[in-house]
């Protein structure tokens, strides 16, 4: 179907005139190679509207098994797709990606909760993963061992070499629709996998128009499905058939726990979310430390896993620290996704915003202040700053995954460590400072995966080993360290005569 997409000009916090523009939605699911319609559909929403923007097929338990069987007789058919044509298909995926930029950003920022700002960058940097998936593919490459450096092993040599798991089952979220699915299908097919995707039924078309790409890049139809649905009715046969190899899951501690609990002894990549914490040392660089750390909290409405959501500020300088802060954040223009000039959009759904709503009272009630922000309008939440909450909150403990950050004053840089240390999850650290020693000791005491020092928690690139501690998750992201994690070893020994 075709859709009316705007782009406004407006100002803070309000909502102004459109002009129109068109992209057409791919409307099926991809199944063993086959587009495919079905009778009962999902309503995929614009989460600003809550309007229809278009419907995909509702798969059910039995097109799940259908798609891993069909996958598993072509895996078996077809065996390994050879490296040079690997390199060839995920290079002119990144091609098309690339040509087709506005179209795919269009696409993000109408389904789900980006800018067009935001949703522009996320099509630049899945180009740049399937471009860097190719470039791993290459480099997929055993070793030789030194098998006499055993007693008795003189007349052996030999070497390991990777093998591609089998099928990969990717279950992905909505915050990066693009993004995340690349992340999934680019390093997979790179280690030569056969990959079924369940994208969240909020934001399906990415993944349906990123499979397309593909598949005009050459991909073979039958590596890759894409079956839309909800989590009982198609995440669990997914996840506990004998005949999928690995799960690489992005979602939330709950549902990654179920998921580990479900899928049994299966090889597992997991990125469950954050409490992301910042620290501001007394020697920071105040400006710095603050505009980061305000894009950190608010880029995609908090919507972010990495987002920061607690900043520890050495006491002598939080009132200064706070006043900027507040100030900057007032700055944020809020209002519609495709206007060039908004900074922060909607949430994913009302209730969404309504349960952020809900933790916001319920820390203003135990005793905090809202320095900014607090208020609701649908599915926006405004940017909100929150000050004196206490330690039992949600809004301290849990994954906010929204606009709301709070500060807290501390007396030093232990206790700043020890606070951030607090919570169950562990996935990035912000650290300002200008003092080596104290740099390494964040570095060296902080349980996350990542230490980011003098820039947010926000802070990522596709290069580096991504992945958390704790509730954060299991195993790593990044291309090539997702293709290692694809890839299984395997051991050849010569024993030769002499």
């Amino acid at each position: 179907m075709e859709l009316t997409l705007y782009k406004v000009k407006q100002n803070n916090y309000s909502r102004g005139e459109s002009s129109m523009t068109k992209v057409k939605l791919i409307e099926k699911m991809l199944l063993g190679g086959e587009w495919i319609n079905k009778s009962e559909t999902i309503n995929v929403f614009n989460p600003e509207t809550n309007q229809v923007i278009g419907t995909v097929p509702k798969g059910t338990s039995e097109d799940m098994k259908r798609a891993i069987q069909s996958t598993k007789e072509a895996k078996e058919k077809n065996d390994i797709l050879p490296v040079h044509q690997r390199i060839d298909i995920l290079q002119k995926a990144s091609n098309l990606v690339d040509e087709r930029s506005e179209s795919f950003a269009k696409i993000i920022a109408l389904e789900g909760v980006k800018t067009i700002t935001e949703a522009r960058a996320e099509v630049d940097r899945t180009a740049r993963i399937l471009q860097m998936s190719a470039e791993e593919a290459r480099r997929i490459n055993g070793k030789t061992i030194s098998f006499d450096q055993v007693p008795g092993s003189e007349n052996r040599e030999g070497y390991y070499k990777y093998y591609p798991v089998g099928i990969i089952g990717a279950i992905t979220a909505f915050n990066d629709p693009l993004n995340l699915v690349a992340h999934k299908v680019g390093p997979a097919l790179a280690a030569g996998n056969y990959v079924i995707v369940k994208p969240t039924s909020k934001t399906p078309f990415s993944a349906l128009h990123l499979a397309d790409v593909l598949l005009e890049a050459g991909l073979p139809s039958n590596m890759l499905s894409i079956i839309i649905g909800g989590g009982s009715e198609i995440g669990e046969p997914l996840v506990n058939s004998p005949d999928i190899g690995m799960i690489a899951f992005t979602g939330g501690f709950k549902t990654g726990e179920t998921i580990a609990n479900q899928g049994g002894v299966t090889k597992f990549q997991m990125e469950l979310g954050s409490n992301s914490p910042v620290i501001v040392a007394k020697d920071a660089k105040l400006k710095q430390a603050v505009s980061n750390s305000v894009s950190g909290a608010f880029a995609a409405s908090g919507q972010n896993c990495n987002g920061v959501q607690r900043i520890y500020i050495h006491e002598s300088i939080f009132e200064k620290y706070t006043e900027q802060f507040v100030e900057q954040t007032k700055q944020l223009t809020v209002g519609e996704k495709l206007s060039e000039d908004t900074d922060m959009g909607p949430l994913i759904s009302e209730e969404a915003a309504q349960r952020i709503d809900s933790w916001v009272k319920e820390a203003k009630e135990a005793g905090a202040d809202i320095q900014c922000g607090g208020e609701r309008d649908a599915a926006y939440y405004f940017p909100t700053v929150l000050t004196n909450v206490p330690d039992g909150c949600k809004i301290v403990n849990e994954e906010v995954f929204g606009p709301v950050v709070s500060l807290f004053p501390v007396a030093n840089f232990k206790e700043a460590i020890k606070k951030a240390n607090g919570v169950n999850y562990g996935l990035q650290a912000g650290v300002f400072t200008q003092d080596i020693d104290k740099a390494h000791e964040a570095i060296d005491q902080l349980v996350v995966g990542g230490v980011i020092i003098n820039d947010s928690s926000d802070y990522r690139i596709d290069a580096m080993p991504f992945g958390g501690r704790k509730g954060s998750g299991i195993g790593r992201e990044g291309i090539k360290y997702a293709v290692e994690t694809m890839s299984e070893k395997k051991v050849v020994s010569f024993n030769l005569a002499k």
